[in-house]
């Protein structure tokens, strides 16, 4: 091959590969760090929902919204957050504190695994990220929320670019 080619990526087919396996190294390592930071903002949340008193947290709600309210009374997700904090009371807020916390922390440990490149991390991450997804499908049987439809299919994708980076991991350890 010429240096011409080599300096411009060229079109080699090794060289396509290599930017390709790039670009799906990088997909990954985003995918993982959007899933610690979910799983750092679920950790938050579980927390507040611990602390903060039903009453205050609809006080929090209708304070943060309330400029979307005024603008539009019906506007979807203010409506929806009012109407969640209203029902999170007695075992249901306990319940949604502890499945919060419990699942951001699990997120937390599998990426911050994934990010040292832990070879067992990998099915391990596979394994419980289909767990969730499953539970996730099951509550958009009952829900029918385009978000957590859209949040599944980034999960799934997820899913897929560590099995990739799981198999690359392996060959470049020779396992």
């Amino acid at each position: 091959m010429d240096v011409s080619a080599k300096q411009s990526g060229g079109s080699h087919p090794i060289w396509a590969r290599s930017r390709k396996r790039g670009m799906l190294h990088d997909a990954f390592r985003t995918g993982i760090t959007l899933k610690g930071f979910d799983g750092i903002l679920e950790v938050v949340g579980g927390a507040l929902l611990w602390f903060v008193k039903p009453r205050s947290m609809d006080h929090i709600v209708r304070w943060f919204f309330q400029h979307e309210l005024s603008r539009d009374p019906q506007d979807f997700i203010a409506v929806h957050m009012l109407h969640a904090t209203q029902h999170l009371t007695g075992a249901g807020r306990t319940f949604a504190s502890i499945y919060l916390s419990a699942h951001g922390l699990v997120k937390i440990a599998l990426v911050t695994a994934l990010w040292r490149d832990k070879l067992w991390a990998y099915p391990l991450s596979i394994c419980v990220f289909s767990i969730f997804d499953v539970y996730q499908i099951y509550r958009f049987t009952h829900t029918h929320s385009l978000v957590l439809l859209i949040l599944t299919v980034f999960d799934l994708a997820v899913i897929c670019l560590t099995w990739r980076e799981y198999r690359a991991q392996k060959s470049l350890r020779g396992k």
